[in-house]
């Protein structure tokens, strides 16, 4: 764990309220929308002031807000009640303020209230740091721009709360990945009444409530098999070092697979043929061959009807792991929970002939001039139905 990582993650343990979301291009002003601060959601009103704004009335108080443990700015906290408007922001971080430039778009900005006037600052630039806070407060990345359950507790509506606990009831230990994510989507599909239809129609919608619903019985799980470790004394500090370490690495190992698992549901769903780690060249083991390894190693398959997909929650810094998987694949493609990147690393991407691939709801969090050149999830199935449907049965159907 990196020392602003930690950082972040005690800041927050520590605090009477705490808040985080991706930095977006409307933050920085690179979608020409600049706005003026970072803008509160009401749900995280308490992050502001102990009682939520009148509408009617504006209201605002100054703070200081300490940043990565190293320097300070006097903000402002304000509410916007007058005429038309009704919204939270923090404004005022100073003309020299490091984190509103366009490499910070996709970054994750962290704030955490200790008093009404003291709070501390922090912004996480890279994956693993990222996934360290995800992890250790059992976040999905879905889940960001709400306040953060400081006490990990799981508030999921009844129906499926029963369902989730069903599931982990049969278990005395963590099931495999595969098995944990197919629990997830089992409960909530069968909640919320998913037919095969919505995986065909909203696949983007679908996935993102399937990885919800996996962190929320990843929780579940949990509570159940660390309810006797954590309710008796550790034995040494090296004891509590190990459990803690085992908790955080499991939860980071476990949120990429599980990503990959729901994805293969999807196209399977959607009569796609693919291949998971088929091997290429070097044994290289790329997330996802559409239509299969077979194919890949038969030179007489048309190398523009092949297509590579990788799967990354994060991609800030893994992107390029894509890029050197397959040989004959030209363009491409990655798919990733990421919110929002930097117009320099996205005009890396498309000079290096990679196409993101991102829930639809997430692509207007990216630089607006980039985003005609970002599929969402039903449009990569449409591609790939596309170039499978003329190929003959005989090259897709071993």
């Amino acid at each position: 764990m990196s020392e602003i990582s930690n950082a972040a993650i005690q800041s927050v343990r520590q605090s009477r309220a705490a808040w985080c979301r991706f930095i977006t291009g409307n933050d920085t002003g690179t979608t020409g929308s600049h706005q003026a601060g970072f803008y509160i959601p009401k749900c995280a009103s308490a992050l502001l002031f102990d009682e939520p704004g009148r509408k009617g009335e504006n209201k605002e108080k100054t703070v200081q807000i300490k940043w990565q443990d190293d320097f300070t700015t006097e903000s402002c906290m304000k509410y916007y009640g007058q005429r038309t408007r009704n919204e939270y922001r923090i404004t005022r971080f100073g003309r020299n303020f490091p984190f509103l430039q366009d490499e910070n778009v996709g970054d994750l900005l962290i704030i955490a209230k200790f008093t009404e006037e003291d709070y501390a600052g922090y912004v996480l630039s890279s994956d693993e740091d990222i996934d360290e806070f995800f992890a250790y407060f059992n976040l999905a990345p879905d889940e960001t721009n709400q306040l953060i359950d400081i006490d990990g507790s799981v508030k999921p509506d009844e129906k499926i709360a029963q369902l989730l606990q069903s599931f982990v009831a049969q278990f005395n230990n963590f099931p495999e990945t595969r098995q944990m994510a197919q629990g997830a989507r089992d409960c909530y599909n069968n909640a919320y009444g998913i037919a095969e239809n919505a995986l065909r129609n909203k696949p983007d919608e679908v996935l993102l409530n399937w990885v919800d619903t996996e962190y929320r019985l990843f929780k579940c799980m949990e509570e159940k098999v660390y309810a006797d470790v954590i309710s008796k004394p550790f034995g040494s500090i090296e004891a509590f070092v190990q459990t803690a370490n085992e908790v955080l690495n499991r939860r980071k190992s476990r949120a990429g697979k599980s990503l990959e698992h729901h994805l293969a549901d999807i196209f399977t769903h959607n009569e796609l043929v693919f291949e998971e780690q088929a091997i290429t060249e070097d044994n290289k083991k790329p997330d996802f061959l559409f239509p299969n390894g077979e194919c890949y190693h038969n030179m007489q398959f048309p190398a523009d009807d092949l297509i590579v997909l990788g799967a990354k929650t994060t991609c800030k810094d893994r992107w390029r792991q894509v890029l050197t998987e397959a040989d004959r694949v030209d363009v491409k493609y990655l798919f990733t929970l990421q919110q929002g990147i930097s117009k320099n690393q996205l005009k890396e991407m498309h000079d290096s002939r990679l196409t993101l691939v991102v829930p639809h709801k997430y692509i207007a969090s990216f630089p607006q001039e980039y985003q005609s050149e970002i599929s969402d999830l039903k449009r990569f199935i449409s591609l790939v139905r596309q170039k499978q449907e003329h190929l003959p049965k005989h090259y897709i159907l071993f």
